[in-house]
């Protein structure tokens, strides 16, 4: 069941029966010269979507534009202040609180932008801890990485023992191109495994890693992969939804 598509007495029905939402949320970003842009968006949907189809829960609209600065020397890259982001993230919140949702299950789709939903968990609770009145009831929100939920780390490694890197990896990729059959990109590199080290800004990041890639080899992608991981990660989401609901 996806927010965006229902009408307002069907949340009002389920409101009845949950009052848990899972909101994916990832980043639109370079990915390298095979990856789309908005891969990490597209990862943390697809499988908040598949899991709310098996679950039966309730899946909010992809918040799809995240932490990329030091993504933002390749074309495309769209970033937001961290200031922005907390501030968008507690409004959503706020009005997902204001009709009785009392746990939000953020789905991350991009390291990046960690930090920055933890400090939004932050000032989203601040508003419970510093009422006084008893009109606002308590939001806990949790965060999750489609990349760590239970078995997806042993099958990535399994699927990729080489060549996964931490940035444009075939594991995400093998995801979109299940996700959106059609998309898969074709690309000359100038070496297979690209190099790894740190991240600063957007100059120093395109200088270091000219196309784009840490430590990855795009090209070990493949459908049948993605849907192993999703079918993986659906299943782990699933129970871990509902755990959340109960705790």
């Amino acid at each position: 069941m996806q927010l965006h598509l229902s009408a307002w007495p069907e949340i009002e029905a389920y409101l009845t029966t949950s009052k848990a939402i899972l909101i994916p949320i990832g980043s639109t970003e370079q990915h390298g010269p095979l990856g789309l842009l908005g891969t990490d968006a597209i990862c943390a949907e697809y499988i908040a979507r598949a899991a709310g189809d098996e679950g039966g829960f309730l899946v909010g609209p992809t918040f799809n534009v995240g932490q990329a600065q030091h993504h933002m020397s390749f074309p495309g890259t769209i970033t937001l202040r961290p200031s922005t982001m907390i501030a968008a993230m507690t409004d959503w919140a706020n009005s997902l609180r204001h009709h009785g949702f009392e746990r939000i299950y953020w789905l991350n789709g991009h390291g990046g932008n960690i930090a920055t939903i933890n400090a939004a968990f932050a000032e989203i609770h601040h508003a419970t801890s510093f009422d006084q009145s008893g009109q606002t009831h308590a939001l806990r929100c949790s965060l999750r990485n489609w990349w760590e939920l239970a078995g997806v780390t042993e099958l990535i490694r399994s699927l990729f023992p080489s060549g996964e890197g931490s940035h444009a990896t075939p594991s995400e990729i093998s995801v979109t191109q299940y996700a959106c059959p059609g998309t898969a990109k074709s690309a000359e590199m100038a070496v297979k495994i690209a190099p790894s080290g740190p991240i600063f800004d957007a100059e120093d990041f395109r200088r270091r890693y000219p196309d784009g890639r840490i430590g990855s080899d795009p090209t070990l992608a493949n459908p049948e992969a993605g849907k192993k991981l999703v079918d993986t990660a659906v299943r782990a989401l699933v129970r871990e939804f509902q755990m959340f609901t109960k705790g």
